[in-house]
């Protein structure tokens, strides 16, 4: 086993944890559930094939994938509901549904209704 230290927080390039501690202390939980919603949101679109880059989207495509990260996002935005606003609520649930049509869509076996991803948490999505 090595003898080098660890790094501290005073050497360069490295990160210091007590700043990020209270960087994220200061950031409220409706931001933070809203940053991990659009990640998650964004991380699916790609596994759906939405890459922004035309004829990219099948190179990152994977619905296996793209099914956990909905899923994921539907239970976040469930269990969260009553504790963000309608105002940042409502669109994150538009989104949800955008992405729970797209699966649908490129599925060669479409789900049956409610038993697609995430829709244990928010009911069947029909298009």
């Amino acid at each position: 086993m090595s003898e080098t230290p660890l790094p501290g927080p005073g050497d360069a390039g490295q990160p210091d944890f007590d700043e990020m501690t209270r960087d994220i202390a200061e950031v409220p939980a409706v931001e933070v559930i809203v940053t991990v919603a659009v990640n998650l949101m964004s991380a699916a679109a790609v596994k759906l094939g939405l890459a922004p880059q035309e004829g990219e989207g099948d190179k990152y495509k994977d619905l296996d994938e793209a099914r956990k990260l909905v899923t994921a996002l539907a239970g976040l935005l469930d269990a969260s509901a009553t504790e963000i606003s309608s105002f940042h609520a409502a669109p994150l649930r538009d989104g949800l549904k955008s992405l729970q049509l797209a699966f649908r869509e490129a599925s060669i076996v479409p789900d049956e209704p409610g038993q697609g991803p995430g829709e244990k948490y928010t009911g069947p999505v029909y298009g």
